[in-house]
Order: C-alpha cells, then structure tokens, then sequence
C-alpha cells in the first residue's frame, strides 16, 4: 500500500462579478467604464457558465488600461 496520493485544488465553483456599481458604456468601445465588460457578457454574467466568466475576466485589464 504505497501508493502516491495527489491533492488538487479544486477550481471555485463561482466566479465573483467584477462589477463595481459605476454603469456608464463608453460610446466608442461599448465597455463599460466600470467593470470593463460589454452589455452582452453583463446581461449573460448570471447564467455563463465558471469558464466563460474567467475569459471575460481575462479580457478585462487590457480594456480598463485602454479607458483609463
């Protein structure tokens, strides 16, 4: 009985909305000035799934970068 025992660290099974309670879209880009996020990837937050909702969060520095 020596077998090796590997632990993994499960991913979360929720991913935190970046929302950050300031909701202007920016004309030129449709992001909003807040989060960052389009009004499709707010409206659909709830229902994407944990891995959708990590690749919004993945795209989100580069456009607060570019509205700041």
């Amino acid at each position: 009985m020596g077998g090796v025992i590997e632990l993994v660290t499960p991913e979360p099974a929720d991913v935190a909305s970046p929302c950050v309670n300031v909701c202007v879209i920016e004309r030129a880009t449709g992001w909003c000035t807040g989060c960052g996020r389009t009004l499709d990837e707010i409206a659909g937050w709830g229902m994407a799934s944990p891995g959708e909702k990590r690749a919004v969060l993945a795209r989100l520095p580069e456009r607060m970068a570019r509205l700041a």
